[in-house]
């Protein structure tokens, strides 16, 4: 070839780019040269040369010619000529070549790289054109340790390729793989796992690096090859005594990880586990508490846990299968290991005890199916409970107010340890109670003296075994006595205990999170709940010194008086005053850190409204309360909104804006204790709410922030729907044109809801309302739809999806509500124009969604208009229109009739038909066998069939058919 014979030119220039540091036009010019070798034909050989004869030292231009050939092999392999395949072959080879040569060896980069375009060539042409590929290499490489670690790393990297799971394959490439696993097991499996062991021999001296790249390899293969290659004397023996070898020891761990993991018979599986156990004790590996090394540990634990679970497995499969001898000697294999697992989840290092959870949860799990438990079995129960009791606990470096990477981990690993605990109640749970019990009355008896994190882990355990001893409706104070009473007596202790005074922040939030998980308690003990109160409303709870404590407790509070608002009736006074200044909108000029943010205010202020509503009081103090709640807001927002248009700072603006939403959603917030009308009406707090809506509405045409504000007067006006019914109609109006006025997607998105629930709730009531907004509001939706976007904008096209389905939803509103007059009277150029909108909403836009609102809407109005006395003109709207719509829709290629939301549109459209047929009779039938299907190329023969289907009863008959037509259609 040209190529072979001529030196290579390359653009030099273009090179230079290639240097990270190198300027941006040298690297654009580099990215363009690389693309201009990518798609020529033979360029890339000039990439190959240079490889082969090393013609360059620079690391970034090796790179960069693997890379120009990755491509050529990945994705133009089956276009290069029989001479070209075998220039990569050998460009490939001779590159190895020179590898066994050279002093130094290539960067990590380079030789991943060139790992993966040796495996790439590899899962291309070993079935066809290089069967002898591993033959060729490990002739070549012998045990020369630069080339053998090519081979690894190409070895791992058609682990990739061929077997890893995570990555997808497409059907095709999945049939590849596994023909060449079998070709592999066939051809050349046993003559790898020969040099694996060559190369664990020699090198488990010299080269620790390469003989743990051969425990990696070893570990990744064992799950698809024949096992008896590895599980035999002569390599396990090899594997166990590199377990001794500092450098080796934490990868031969993982290697026999993976050989006990492997799939087999439960009787082989539970000799090689019990044969690598005995070796393994022998050899010391079972005294972990003379083991300094924690990563080997961890290691050593994920090993163990892989045993275990092996051997839980195999009993399970063997107890299944009745074969009861071999099942109870597996148990009693199992058991043994019991007293190593212990030792490992009591650990001090976490991650030590969380590689063991999974086979002591599994342990659990074996004795929870037994019918008795023997005195070994429960004495290894109880030595759980106290592990797991003893492991929760918070060591000493624990951040609780800058909670970092290590704290998360530790919040995953209790939670771990709560399913241990579920599983421990499971198996006794008489046994987890009384233990549970015995550590809490001992931590809190002394609590004053004691460490932080054991009182936390006494009242965290009292929470926790709300969860394991699973109670209806948490009513864990009725039922069973046992449990009751000692639940009773716990609580008992912990409210009266004065612990809530601990100075420590994790023992304050379990006390009231526990306080608030058994709320039923304090039903039946109600003469607790004053103390608790203070507890909340004091330094302890909702004035404590970290943020993160009152902003929790502001959310349990609300809870504890949500359940017990019947209890309360002798405080609610007192609390409102304690939580006065709380309730207050902090401005945002005052330069104060606030007690709690916006977000637990709003729990504060729901609280308050609870307190109120649910009291006993008359109406007239409920009303006065409610009044002296929401006075403050209404007089904070009318000043804050005369500021607003004032402030020309845009930052000061969101600023204000954001203490605007605020008070809004305080107000609305205060609601959520009234059901209905007649709740608000018994409080006598109509008025107040209206002055609300009265004082809020004018933010609608404030000319700065209207995203902001419009959003929270929109959400206020919702909840008024529900609080204040048809009072809130004279406000609607007048809402309603200043929300239409200047708005995007997002505005008209979120203000069709509005509309909608007004036309569900109202129907008659708001028709000459709607009449009224009808078109402004159409026409205000076309426009935003109309506006261009920009081709690629995904986010524009989402937002315009979303609108046009919320537009679509508000018709079917109307139509559904029984208003057809509201749009009947929009004119009939209006009328004609949005049904065209319905028609093309059915057919055209890709949407399955939308589509089936239209044909719901399509069916109603075929209902309302489509009969003798309907719309003039509209059943020849019926026929060319239409029925021209439930055929186009379907037949469109996006029409995808194996996605199940496409199939509901069609069960919409085929209703459609229905309807019509009901309203036109014969004359529909007549349309579709003399007209329609005709200009369709339907044959006569398959129109008389629709046409028969359509006039008999069942709709069920008809839905399945006209799926069938439609697949039939498009084949």
């Amino acid at each position: 070839m040209a190529c072979q014979s001529a030196p290579v030119i390359m653009d030099e220039q273009a090179l230079l780019g290639l240097n990270p540091n190198a300027d941006a036009c040298y690297r654009q010019r580099a990215l363009a040269y690389f693309e201009q070798l990518k798609e020529s034909q033979d360029a890339w050989e000039m990439c190959a040369e240079a490889l082969a004869k090393g013609f360059y030292s620079d690391d970034h231009v090796k790179f960069f010619c693997f890379q120009v050939l990755e491509h050529q092999i990945k994705y133009r392999h089956g276009g290069l000529t029989a001479a070209q395949q075998q220039l990569i072959r050998e460009t490939l080879m001779k590159w190895l070549q020179t590898q066994l040569m050279n002093v130094h060896q290539e960067k990590p980069f380079i030789r991943n790289k060139a790992a993966q375009v040796f495996a790439l060539t590899f899962v291309r042409e070993y079935l066809t054109h290089w069967p002898k590929f591993f033959f060729d290499i490990l002739t070549l490489i012998g045990l020369n340790p630069h080339g053998v670690d090519i081979y690894l790393r190409t070895l791992m990297a058609i682990d990739a390729e061929v077997v890893d799971r995570d990555i997808m394959h497409s059907v095709e490439e999945t049939r590849r793989n596994t023909l060449i696993k079998d070709t592999m097991r066939e051809q050349c499996i046993p003559s790898l796992v020969e040099s694996w062991f060559q190369i664990l021999q020699a090198y488990q001296q010299s080269h620790s690096e390469l003989t743990c790249q051969c425990l990696e390899v070893v570990g990744a293969y064992v799950s698809w090859i024949d096992l008896n290659l590895i599980a035999n004397d002569r390599f396990v023996n090899l594997l166990l005594s590199q377990m001794s070898v500092e450098d080796l020891r934490e990868e031969a761990c993982d290697c026999l990880f993976e050989i006990v993991n492997k799939g087999m018979d439960p009787v082989d599986k539970t000799k090689l586990v019990e044969l690598l156990c005995q070796v393994l004790q022998s050899a010391g590996f079972f005294n972990v508490e003379q083991e300094e090394d924690v990563d080997f540990l961890a290691k050593f634990s994920r090993l163990v846990n892989g045993m275990g679970q092996s051997l839980v497995l195999s009993w399970t499969k063997l107890h299944k299968a009745g074969n009861v001898k071999v099942a109870t000697e597996t148990l009693r294999a199992l058991e043994a290991k019991v007293p190593l697992m212990l030792q490992l989840l009591v650990h001090e290092d976490d991650d030590i005890s969380a590689n063991i959870v999974g086979f002591c949860y599994e342990y659990l799990h074996v004795l929870k199916q037994l019918p008795l438990l023997t005195d070994q079995q429960k004495a290894n129960v109880e030595a759980i409970m106290l592990a797991v009791m003893k492991k929760l606990t918070y060591d000493d470096e624990y951040n609780f107010e800058n909670e970092g990477e290590d704290e998360a981990m530790f919040v995953e690993y209790r939670k771990q340890l709560k399913m241990l605990l579920d599983r421990l109640a499971q198996v006794s749970p008489e046994l987890l109670l009384e233990a549970v019990r015995r550590v809490f009355n001992n931590t809190l008896q002394s609590w004053q003296t004691a460490p932080f994190m054991e009182v936390e882990v006494a009242i965290r355990l009292l929470y926790m075994l709300g969860e394991a001893l699973p109670a209806s409706h948490g009513a864990h104070f009725t039922g069973d006595a046992t449990k009751a009473s000692t639940l009773q007596e716990m609580m008992r202790t912990l409210v009266n205990s004065g612990v809530s005074e601990y100075q420590h922040s994790s023992v304050t939030l379990e006390f009231f999170e526990t306080v608030v998980r058994y709320d039923k308690f304090f039903i039946v003990e109600p003469q607790h709940i004053p103390n608790v109160l203070m507890a909340f409303l004091d330094h302890r709870g909702l004035r404590h010194s970290s943020p993160k404590v009152r902003s929790r407790v502001a959310y349990l509070f609300s809870r504890f008086v949500k359940t017990l608002h019947k209890h309360m009736n002798a405080f609610i006074e007192d609390i409102l005053s304690r939580i006065q200044d709380l309730l207050e909108l902090a401005p945002p000029e005052n330069g104060f850190p606030a007690m709690l943010t916006s977000d637990d205010q709003l729990f504060i202020f729901e609280t308050a409204g609870v307190l109120i509503v649910y009291g006993e009081s008359p109406a007239e103090r409920k009303q006065a309360l409610m009044r002296s709640l929401l006075t403050p807001l209404m007089d904070g927002f009318r000043l804050l909104l005369a500021k607003l248009p004032q402030e020309a700072d845009e930052e000061r603006q969101l600023v204000l804006a954001d203490c605007l939403s605020h008070a809004v959603g305080f107000a609305s917030r205060t609601s959520k204790a009234f059901s209905n009308k007649q709740t608000v009406k018994q409080c006598g707090c109509s008025e107040v709410y209206r002055d609300c809506l009265q004082c809020f509405l004018p933010a609608l045409s404030c000319p700065v922030q209207r995203g902001a504000l419009r959003g929270a007067v929109r959400s206020f006006l919702h909840r008024m729907i529900i609080c204040l019914e048809e009072e809130v109609l004279p406000f609607i109006p007048s809402a309603s044109e200043h929300m239409l006025k200047d708005c995007e997607p997002k505005d008209l998105q979120e203000f069709i809801p509005l509309i909608s629930q007004i036309t569900a709730k109202f129907k008659g009531q708001v028709s000459p309302f709607l009449q009224q907004v009808f078109m402004p509001l159409v026409l205000a939706i076309f426009e935003v739809l109309g506006r261009p976007a920009e081709e690629n904008d995904q986010t524009a096209a989402l937002d315009k999806q979303m609108l046009r389905r919320s537009y679509f939803s508000f018709i079917q509103t109307v139509t559904g509500s029984g208003m057809n007059e509201v749009m009947a009277n929009q004119g009939a150029e209006n009328v004609e124009r949005v049904l065209f909108t319905i028609i093309q909403g059915a057919v055209d836009f890709p949407d399955p969604i939308a589509q089936k609102t239209c044909f719901i809407i399509l069916t109603k109005l075929v209902e309302l208009w489509g009969g003798k006395d309907g719309l003039v003109g509209f059943p020849d709207f019926i026929y060319k229109h239409i029925v021209p719509a439930c055929f186009l829709a379907p037949l469109k290629p996006t029409f995808d009739l194996s996605d199940a939301q496409t199939v509901l549109t069609l069960s919409e459209c085929t209703l459609t038909l229905k309807m019509i047929h009901l309203k036109r009779g014969p004359e529909f039938i007549q349309f579709l066998q003399q007209e329609y299907l005709p200009s369709l190329q339907v044959s006569p023969d398959i129109t008389q069939e629709l046409c028969q289907v359509l006039q008999q009863p069942d709709v069920k008959v008809l839905k399945n058919y006209m799926k069938a037509f439609f697949q039939r259609a498009k084949l």
